[in-house]
Order: C-alpha cells, then sequence, then structure tokens
C-alpha cells in the first residue's frame, strides 16, 4: 500500500510539472493566448474586433497564488486554453508595474494607477468588454462582465461563454446560466 501511494504521488507531481505556468521577466504567469500589444484599450478592442474577438483584460500580480491557482489548474485545461484563444483577445496588466496603460477614455497612466482608477483591489482580475465602447467611458464603466478571483474550471468556463454568447444583454444573470450549464457539465 505504502509503494502504491509513493507511485500515486509521484505520478501526481509530474504531471503537475507539465501543465506548470511559464513564469515571464516581470514575474507574471505567461500563457500563449495572452497578447503583447502597447496597451492602448481601444486599439486593443479595434483589434480584437477585427479578429472576430472579444476583448479581455486581466489583472495580475507578481506572487499572486490565485493568479497561480488559475494558470496552473484552470486556464492549462484544453478546453479553457482553446476556448480563450479561439475567442478572446487577452491583455495582460500588472497590478504593479509601470507599463503605460490608455483607456478608453484616452487617461493615460502607469499599469498600477490605472488599476487604481478602476478600483480593482485583488487578483486575477478579469474585464470582459462589449465590441464598442464609448470614447469618454473608462475600462471600469465600460466591462460587461468582470470576474474578481480566482474561480474554478466550470465558472470560468461559463463566464467565457456567458460573455461570447452575449448573456449579460439578456433577462439571464450569469449566476442562472451558471446553475442551468453547471448541472449539464460533469467533472
Amino acid at each position: 500500500m505504502k509503494k502504491l501511494f509513493i507511485a500515486w504521488t509521484m505520478i501526481m507531481a509530474l504531471t503537475a510539472g507539465a501543465f506548470a505556468s511559464e513564469i515571464g521577466d516581470d514575474g507574471l504567469h505567461k500563457a500563449p493566448w495572452m497578447r503583447d500589444t502597447f496597451k492602448d484599450l481601444s486599439e486593443d478592442l479595434e483589434e480584437a474586433n477585427a479578429e472576430g474577438k472579444r476583448l479581455m483584460v486581466i489583472i495580475e500580480q507578481r506572487g499572486c497564488i490565485y493568479c497561480k491557482k488559475m494558470h496552473e489548474e484552470v486556464f492549462s485545461l484544453e478546453d479553457i486554453a482553446s476556448y480563450i484563444d479561439e475567442n478572446y483577445f487577452v491583455v495582460q496588466i500588472n497590478m504593479f508595474g509601470d507599463v503605460e496603460v490608455t483607456d478608453f477614455d484616452g487617461t493615460a497612466l502607469p499599469e498600477k494607477e490605472i488599476v487604481k482608477k478602476w478600483g480593482a483591489l485583488f487578483t486575477p482580475m478579469i474585464l470582459f468588454f462589449p465590441e464598442n465602447v464609448q470614447d469618454d467611458q473608462t475600462a471600469s464603466q465600460a466591462a460587461v462582465a468582470t470576474m474578481p478571483g480566482a474561480f474554478g474550471r466550470h465558472t470560468t468556463f461559463n463566464m467565457l461563454n456567458w460573455v461570447v454568447e452575449k448573456g449579460y444583454e439578456g433577462d439571464e444573470s450569469f449566476q442562472r446560466y451558471h446553475a442551468r450549464k453547471f448541472a449539464g457539465q460533469s467533472e
């Protein structure tokens, strides 16, 4: 029994390592579906629309255990990674970074200041945007949905789908959508 437990533990450790996230020079997790842009949200939205994708901004920070959880346990799952890659244009923002970000309203600030302006307090925090944003809106005003924190595979997958399906325009709240979809999903 002890040998079986040791073998199982070794297999689990090797398997977990196979899906480990890459860490960039900024200390943030990097995924193949993330875009390296000039962080001008209006331009990013334009490019997302040109590709037929939805703009998604993910705010993260170095050493964030919840960011790590999302990257290693949720975003690394084939169905979720593929769905993001096929449907989203993803821009990563460092909660304490100095790279300039230009908001939809034209305000240009370092990442750490724009995050304060948006009222983001936790990481990861994901903002989802509509295809069109008014010039006088900030990202926090324009977002059609916000996902604050780490969630499991089903909640994340259902949120990604709800946004693509424009569920925010209908009568079914995300919570009801998720409950309905979750009833039909299995681990």
